[in-house]
């Protein structure tokens, strides 16, 4: 037997259960030194720690092959969310049924007088989340005098939630015999410093190898225009068509924005995150696992302990804070064994910041092109010709039906109709951009700027449109080494700004930067739109800021064969101005990007000044 050195209670229930053979953490944790002794554990997702700790506490627990009467807990196990207590609620249920365990669930957003009826009847094992089991100990409801085993569960999800506060209270509140586990993904400095401060002499067990990445996952780095964010999720859905799908989202109302988009699309998602009901989430889970939904849109933390064991895709919609944030995403597949991949989708601006997350996190992704409208017709065509091929015995009734349709219609006529009812059933793809890899070859060019606006055939023409002979130029943080293109910049703008793309007019650019300009009249109306949509850092989700730039581009448009700049005008507004000609001329006139004419040099109030956020400039003289 391959389970001999356990207790026979165990052992009998992972056989029933089809266990072969114990899991790398599952057995360290077993080992004659890890008998007796606090351990510090770090294992991947899904590599089967609820049922390593589990396993590692039964000799505190078991007398006689069965758990004794308590009328307090003798073992208490921690867990960051409310989905990853019921989990393990779960899983020590079928492996400490035999021993008689009566195990009781506290966490939040549950009836707590239930939960304390529970506790005064008398349980041995107490699972559940950090705030909740905190007010049952400062109510008197949960006794943890007789505790023997106390096992925290992701503890650093728990610390970076702002949990230390009440992981210490709990700890204080228990015998200073008691035996302490603290399983994790990751072991940095604050769970070090938790463990010298509430273990004795721990035992060190790891089973991360120097690949942090999980060997059964397959990284993928999906690079989009910020505009087409939502198009390539749609279209990386119906590339892969996974049984089941999880999308990660950074904040509430993004969820809630995704899986409304989704839902009208046709696809059977649910969703998850804070404002969600404890009903609400056991509904969705439930859905995901009777496969009446397929995607799941989720927050970090609303995702945490979940396992669907059909789950093979997850998509980083907005990409992870950190490499340990990407790793407890992506391990929600890939998990005992089964083999997964995980998508982040990178905005061309966010792609060296991506680039150093996966180096850091030691993680080999494959980087590729958003998949493309074409891509995914010609994907559905494979699997229909698969479907349609594979040997299916065939009822007598089908049979029936189908020699009436080849005597109506021809054979032809028949297999177009089916393909059309097949595609039908699912949402159409999305076209995106042009989507050209970053460090594709491009011409030379040794200028800073180059217009990219109006009639590709008139270069310069949006400086000569109607209404922007007065104009403020403004500043972009992103330029051709991160894929800069109208096309995505043009709707950005629009979004962020809250203008119509006939109010904006030309677009320059550079190398690292590009520069735009709007009619004066609505400049101040236009920059408080843009401080409302940008976070602290003035930057929106994918990471591009945009700022005043009063002197407009300092350098010239590159000049044509022909000797003239292509969309530079020279200081009385003829093209044809040299390339050399500096920003300011001697004499005070004014060169390439400013606003001079042929009265002169211009006074400093004609100049824009940048206002804070929501503040007006002051009128131009007349």
């Amino acid at each position: 037997m391959p389970f001999d050195h356990l207790s026979p209670v165990l052992s009998d229930a992972l056989t029933a259960r089809g266990y072969e053979a114990l899991t790398p953490v599952q057995s360290a944790v077993v080992e004659a030194e890890a008998k007796g002794r606090d351990l510090l554990v770090s294992a991947q997702t899904g590599s089967g720690k609820t049922v390593a700790f589990g396993l590692a506490m039964a000799d505190e627990l078991i007398e006689d092959g069965r758990l004794p009467f308590a009328t307090s807990p003798l073992a208490l196990i921690v867990a960051p969310t409310r989905e990853l207590a019921l989990q393990v609620s779960r899983e020590l249920g079928w492996l400490y049924a035999k021993a008689g365990a009566r195990i009781a669930t506290c966490i939040g957003g549950m009836d707590a007088s239930k939960e304390r009826r529970a506790l005064n009847q008398g349980v041995q094992i107490v699972v559940g989340t950090p705030g909740r089991l905190r007010d049952h100990l400062e109510r008197g409801a949960l006794d943890l005098a007789a505790l023997r085993v106390a096992v925290l569960d992701e503890a650093d999800e728990m610390l970076d939630m702002g949990f230390r506060d009440d992981l210490e209270e709990i700890l204080d509140g228990t015998p200073e015999t008691r035996r302490t586990l603290l399983f994790s993904a990751t072991i940095p400095k604050p769970i070090v410093q938790l463990a010298k401060r509430y273990q004795r002499d721990a035992l060190r067990i790891s089973t991360v190898g120097e690949d942090r990445g999980h060997g059964d996952i397959a990284y993928q780095a999906v690079t989009v225009a910020p505009a087409d964010i939502e198009g390539a999720v749609i279209n990386l859905l119906r590339l892969h068509e996974a049984e089941t799908a999880m999308l990660f989202c950074a904040t509430r109302d993004n969820v809630r924005r995704l899986h409304a988009s989704l839902v009208e699309r046709g696809f059977a998602a649910v969703a998850l995150s804070g404002e969600h009901s404890q009903n609400e989430r056991n509904q969705a889970l439930q859905a995901l696992r009777d496969r009446r939904a397929r995607v799941c849109v989720a927050t970090d933390v609303a995702a945490r302990g979940i396992d669907l064991p059909t789950l093979s895709l997850v998509i980083h919609v907005e990409i992870p804070r950190d490499a340990e944030a990407l790793q407890h995403r992506s391990g929600r597949t890939g998990r005992a064994g089964k083999k997964g991949t995980a998508v982040l989708i990178v905005p061309y601006p966010r792609r060296r910041r991506v680039d150093g997350m996966l180096r850091g996190a030691r993680i080999n992704a494959e980087w590729m092109d958003a998949p493309t409208a074409a891509d995914v017709r010609a994907r559905d065509q494979e699997r229909l010709i698969e479907k349609l091929l594979a040997p299916v015995e065939h009822e007598p009734e089908d049979l029936e039906l189908a020699q009436r349709l080849m005597a109506e219609r021809s054979a032809e006529d028949i297999a177009a109709s089916l393909v059309r009812a097949h595609r039908a059933l699912m949402p159409p793809p999305e076209d995106l951009l042009d989507n050209s890899p970053r460090g594709r070859e491009r011409p030379e060019r040794d200028d800073r700027f180059e217009r990219q606006t109006g009639d590709r055939g008139e270069r310069g023409s949006a400086d000569r449109r109607e209404g922007f002979e007065d104009s403020v130029w403004f500043r972009l943080n992103i330029g051709r080494h991160q894929n800069a293109d109208p096309r995505w910049i043009l709707p950005l703008l629009c979004r962020r700004g809250h203008v119509t793309k006939g109010e904006i007019g030309a677009i320059r650019i550079g190398p690292r930067e590009t520069m735009f300009n709007i009619p004066r009249a609505i400049a101040d109306r236009f920059a408080e739109a843009v401080m409302r949509s940008a976070n602290a850092d003035g930057e929106d989700d994918s990471g591009v800021a945009i700022t005043p730039a009063p002197d407009g581009p300092t350098y010239p448009p590159r000049r044509d064969k022909g000797g003239y700049s292509k969309g530079g005008h020279d200081k009385s507004g003829h093209k044809g101005a040299s390339r050399a000609t500096p920003s300011r001329a001697p004499g005070g006139d004014r060169g390439f990007g400013d606003r001079a004419g042929p009265r002169g040099p211009a006074s400093k109030t004609d100049r824009y000044k940048p206002k804070p956020y929501g503040q007006r400039s002051p009128r131009r003289p007349k």
